[in-house]
């Protein structure tokens, strides 16, 4: 069976960094682009960001070049380090693989675009 596992969430306090992986078990992701999403409490599930197979990456604007993804297809794993973390990023985080290899924003975005899902990760930030 196909899997996806999140890890590196937890607590931090704000201006922090947090590192998120994404393994995939079960089968292989490497000819898949990859994204992160977040869902905080009372709210919908939003995209954060996204990598294709060739390495090109997507961001959600309010990112802000403070997070950035990365893949490592020969462990199956995408990463996902989050820096100057505000409380606004507290949630649930989770990494999904795409139908896709390569895709624009467009494409990315909408968790329609996917059809494995991790079971998240959940990131506290304290003020």
């Amino acid at each position: 069976q196909v899997q996806l596992v999140e890890s590196g969430g937890g607590l931090v306090q704000a201006g922090g960094s947090l590192r998120l992986s994404c393994a995939g078990s079960g089968g292989t992701f490497t000819n898949r682009a990859m994204g992160w999403f977040r869902q905080a409490p009372g709210k919908d599930r939003e995209f954060v960001t996204g990598i294709r197979v060739d390495g090109t990456t997507y961001y959600a604007d309010f990112v802000q070049g403070r997070f950035s993804i990365s893949r490592d297809n020969a462990k199956d794993t995408v990463y996902l380090q989050m820096n100057s973390l505000e409380p606004e990023d507290t949630g649930d985080y989770y990494c999904a693989a795409a139908t896709f290899r390569y895709g624009s924003l467009r494409n990315f975005v909408s968790p329609a675009s996917y059809n494995h899902w991790g079971q998240g990760t959940q990131v506290t930030v304290s003020s």
